[in-house]
């Protein structure tokens, strides 16, 4: 912020940056062929030791752990998943993305708001912390019995892997 209270406008080489950014992650969320390919696609956006905050699920850190740890779960409760960017904002401290998440859960459709807030550093992100509140995708499993046994699965893997080290936090 200026002196004055507003909020100050990057350098124009890093609001063009930001912008290219943008547009990856739109396309990448636009509509994700798999989860393999989604990967992928986000590994020329995310740094290799990129680090990921989001609620209900532990940090990761890293793109093996991004696709074990945050892509294929989420892609294995929700196989089409995909999101729209509604807007973003470039500051000096950092990205802002307010997107709209959608897809199917267990044949009931689903979808959530979220703001993730980046830190880019030449061109990649480094950093990425998502907000939105997940009550909404937690009932939306508990009413859904036909995606239990899915979740469960999930979490007791996630278990599994912190126990016995393989998690890449």
């Amino acid at each position: 912020m200026s002196s004055t209270g507003t909020a100050t406008a990057p350098p124009p080489t890093q609001q063009h940056t930001a912008e290219e950014w943008v547009a990856g992650f739109a396309e990448g969320w636009r509509a994700p062929t798999s989860p393999e390919a989604f990967v992928e696609h986000f590994r020329r956006l995310l740094a290799p030791d990129v680090r990921l905050i989001q609620p209900q699920l532990p940090t990761v850190v890293g793109h093996e752990a991004f696709a074990e740890e945050f892509v294929q779960p989420l892609f294995a409760l929700i196989p089409d998943l995909h999101g729209e960017v509604e807007r973003w904002a470039a500051r000096e401290d950092g990205l802002y993305i307010e997107l709209t998440l959608s897809g199917t859960l267990a044949g009931r459709p689903l979808s959530w708001r979220a703001c993730d807030r980046l830190i880019l550093r030449h061109g990649v992100a480094v950093e990425r912390e998502s907000y939105f509140d997940s009550l909404p995708l937690i009932l939306a499993v508990a009413s859904t019995p036909r995606a239990w046994p899915r979740y469960a699965r999930l979490r007791a893997a996630r278990l599994f892997n912190r126990l016995t080290g393989r998690t890449a936090r």
